[in-house]
């Protein structure tokens, strides 16, 4: 049972928030929307749960077509960032408050109701809550409350909108472990809206990750950690030292910079702009180099570099604190590169997608609209 949507757009006005949205979901997958605010990772998800149209496009769930179907016929299970519970109800009563309200038709006897709830109480590991108020519960338990209240009625599809956003964070950690195991045990084909990266890459099975209403890259959490498929993508997850260098025979080359860890690039000669994380850029102390340490701050388990060259190139990077104990402020280093992903075009702003890059980038840039 395949989730199917192609070529969705959607306008506010004169505004494009959704712009030509292709995207396969499988039966039980977990899919992550990453992107920063504004991106159309919301308005995706309304118009996936039907609580909004598209103004172009196709919706399909298993080959039936879900634009002609209201929300409550395409039985979505549906959590908020804010728990959305109905305060003057037990925990129990709001996990069954979907099965209470569906049509006498197809309403489940009030044996089958308290079964169900039972059952959801225990494996959501709040059997002793049943009882309470959602006031008289913490804000992790109150979005397990909501959780159960999506999946009482037992749907195709589960939406999630920043599920944990309201939480702190070792409470969010806690819940995502939990969740994906909710979620392996249950199979519920499942999609969740974030901010964050690492919820997403710890969560999902795949990753979407969206920009000015556009998908820029899908895959899997490591293959787009590893091989990012556009510059945004680059900075969103982190690689944000930009270098201008030179796509020579393959290799990547620039002054002052160790960058033979690279592997060869499928790509034509001249200017590119290779994009670093700073904890893959290693000092290496040598009197030659032209990279001089001018600051050096420690965090605790890392230290947190900057080096400058004569041409007013500063670049920083992170290292293990244990493992920079022989770097001093002005000592002159050579950087290594350990990892990194390379654009042709400038550093100043005008790098574009690889034409021609790697196989496993031009795997996955096969996924974009």
């Amino acid at each position: 049972m395949t989730l199917s949507l192609s070529h969705i757009t959607r306008r506010f006005g004169k505004t494009e928030v959704l712009r030509g949205i292709d995207l396969e979901i499988d039966k039980g997958e977990l899919i992550a929307l990453l992107g920063p605010s504004g991106s159309g990772k919301t308005s995706l998800l309304r118009i996936i749960a039907g609580l909004d149209w598209p103004d172009a496009g196709t919706l399909a769930f298993d080959g039936q077509d879900w634009l002609s179907r209201s929300a409550a016929e395409r039985k979505i299970g549906l959590v908020f960032q804010h728990y959305a519970l109905f305060p003057h109800m037990k925990v129990r009563d709001n996990i069954a408050f979907g099965l209470n309200v569906l049509p006498r038709a197809e309403r489940p006897g009030k044996g089958a109701v308290a079964e169900t709830v039972d059952r959801l109480l225990s494996f959501l590991q709040i059997a002793p809550l049943g009882d309470r108020y959602p006031a008289e519960l913490s804000g992790g338990q109150r979005q397990r409350v909501a959780l159960g209240r999506a999946m009482a009625i037992q749907p195709r599809v589960l939406l999630l909108d920043e599920p944990f956003g309201a939480l702190d964070a070792q409470v969010r950690r806690d819940l995502r472990r939990w969740l994906r195991g909710v979620h392996d045990s249950a199979g519920i084909t499942t999609i969740f809206v974030t901010h964050d990266q690492e919820e997403a890459f710890e969560l999902a099975d795949r990753v979407v990750v969206m920009n000015e209403g556009r998908i820029e890259q899908t895959g899997r959490p490591d293959q787009i950690y590893d091989h990012p498929a556009t510059p945004f993508v680059a900075r969103f997850l982190g690689l944000n030292v930009e270098l201008p260098v030179t796509l020579n025979a393959g290799r990547i080359e620039a002054h002052g910079l160790d960058l033979s860890a690279l592997p060869r690039r499928a790509m034509p000669d001249g200017p590119a702009t290779l994009f670093l994380r700073p904890a893959d850029i290693l000092p290496l102390p040598d009197p030659n180099a032209p990279f001089r340490l001018t600051e050096i701050a420690s965090t605790g388990a890392l230290l947190r570099i900057v080096a400058e060259d004569g041409t007013g190139c500063r670049i920083e990077a992170e290292v293990p604190r244990r493992a920079g104990t022989r770097l001093e402020t002005g000592m002159n280093v050579l950087l290594r590169a350990e990892a990194g992903q390379v654009f042709p075009g400038s550093a100043q702003g005008r790098a574009t997608a690889p034409a021609a890059a790697s196989d496993i980038t031009h795997a996955l840039k096969e996924n974009r609209p």
